[in-house]
């Protein structure tokens, strides 16, 4: 625009200085004034002439740089974002872009207390898993951890992140690469549990190898990181199944970032229950172990085809329903040997389970809930133990005091004897927080 504003200028000058000339030559003839005006008009047309010829070659050049520039910026631009893709950096994304991506968030995967998860494709073609987290503190905090955790690692065990979409206030996007499918929960429990998803029942070699999968990815996690990484929420509900029926973990966001030379640490009680280790519902602080209790309540569901915490028909009053603690149930079990009854019943009546396999992944289960951490194996070490590197003992046997906290019914009585019930583990938890404790688990908040 201002090119063309001088240019415009530039000719009403020449312009009105020719005009200017010829009143001079008709009022003034060929007199010595005349001759002055002339040779001074044209010196002036001559170098307006000249400043245009030169502004001119300037934006030339200015605009043939300019182009250059953009089109290496552009290529700088594509190449950055191939190595960030390479070295797995997770992207920026706009709210516009996961808008379309998800038709306005219309495909809905599935949803939690905080946070909501629908399916998307990215212009490139690329099909992406968006997650939504609502609230302000609990998503703001969960988001900061959810990027912090998963961006450091890769791994193929971990679900991969792709980027991401802040804003000032919530809601925020994580946006994960599409697992088809859908998580673990509707592959190993009964119909009755299962959503409008993806579902069946696993066969026990697929269960198996999805034992082993989920122990690399948090064996990753706990060994080979730089800053070790506490997942803090292993359920089967955050483990997804790809194509092929491997096994992702995935769900960041409760995790906590911990330097290698720190073994504990403390946190807020969060999680879910029936997979909360004792030490956490102690406020002893968590580590590493906390993950592997949270795996060894897992492994069970895998091995049973059951939720490890069930209401059911109380047999003493059919108008009544208790808690039911499947880990007991297995400890019973094992005690009298009959490691085949502990199998999910579908897998039996289908065949093909390997009853040695199913004692080897039952102690290990066992060894991993421990109530006490140390006697817990490392990831590495229950790893080591499901690919028959190593042997795996018979684990002690476990008191499971602080499992029947999660058994008593919601009666007074039973209320009043969670003090001395869980006095009698440790006698460093004063009794008042802890029956206020108690009290809290039974009422599921």
């Amino acid at each position: 625009m201002e090119d063309r504003k001088a240019n415009t200028i530039s000719a009403i000058a020449v312009i009105a200085l020719i005009i200017f000339i010829i009143v001079a030559r008709v009022s003034l003839k060929l007199s010595h004034a005349f001759f002055l005006i002339c040779g001074a008009s044209i010196a002036v047309i001559i170098a307006v002439f000249s400043c245009a010829f030169i502004r001119h070659r300037y934006h030339r050049r200015r605009r043939l740089l300019e182009s250059q520039l953009k089109t290496e910026g552009r290529e700088l631009r594509i190449e950055y974002s191939f190595l960030r893709k390479v070295a797995g950096v997770p992207t920026k994304f706009r709210y516009k872009e996961l808008e379309e991506a998800t038709d306005g968030f219309q495909s809905l995967l599935g949803r939690g207390s905080s946070a909501s998860v629908f399916k998307g494709i990215l212009s490139d073609g690329t099909s992406v898993a968006v997650k939504r987290i609502d609230g302000e503190e609990r998503g703001e905090k969960e988001f900061r951890s959810e990027v912090a955790a998963i961006a450091s690692v890769h791994h193929v065990n971990l679900v991969r992140m792709f980027g991401y979409c802040n804003a000032p206030t919530s809601p925020r996007y994580l946006v994960y690469e599409y697992i088809p499918n859908g998580s673990l929960d509707c592959w190993i429990f009964p119909s009755r549990e299962k959503r409008a998803r993806k579902s069946g029942c696993l066969p026990w070699n697929t269960r198996y190898k999805v034992a082993i999968d989920v122990a690399r990815g948090l064996s990753y996690l706990h060994h080979d990181c730089r800053k070790r990484v506490l997942h803090l929420d292993v359920k089967p509900e955050n483990i997804l199944l790809d194509e092929d029926y491997k096994a992702l973990v995935s769900d960041f966001g409760l995790s906590t970032l911990v330097g290698n030379d720190v073994s504990q640490v403390m946190t807020t009680m969060r999680g879910t229950r029936g997979y909360l280790a004792p030490e956490w519902l102690l406020e002893r602080g968590v580590s590493e172990k906390t993950d592997i209790y949270s795996y060894g309540m897992v492994l069970l569901e895998i091995i049973g085809g059951r939720r490890n915490v069930l209401r059911v028909e109380d047999p003493r009053d059919s108008s009544k329903k208790k808690w039911e603690f499947f880990p007991k149930i297995v400890n019973e079990k094992v005690r009298e040997g009959k490691f085949m009854e502990i199998v999910d019943h579908r897998l039996i009546e289908s065949g093909g389970v390997d009853e040695s396999e199913v004692i080897r992944l039952v102690y290990i289960a066992l060894w991993c809930i421990q109530e006490k951490p140390r006697l817990r194996p490392s990831m590495a070490q229950v790893v080591d133990m499901l690919e028959q590197r190593v042997r795996v003992d018979e684990p002690p046997g476990s008191r499971m005091i602080l499992v029947d906290l999660l058994a008593v019914d919601e009666d007074p009585v039973d209320h009043r004897n969670l003090a001395r019930l869980l006095t009698s583990v440790s006698s460093n938890v004063d009794c008042t927080s802890t029956y206020s404790l108690g009290t809290t688990i039974l009422s599921g908040r």
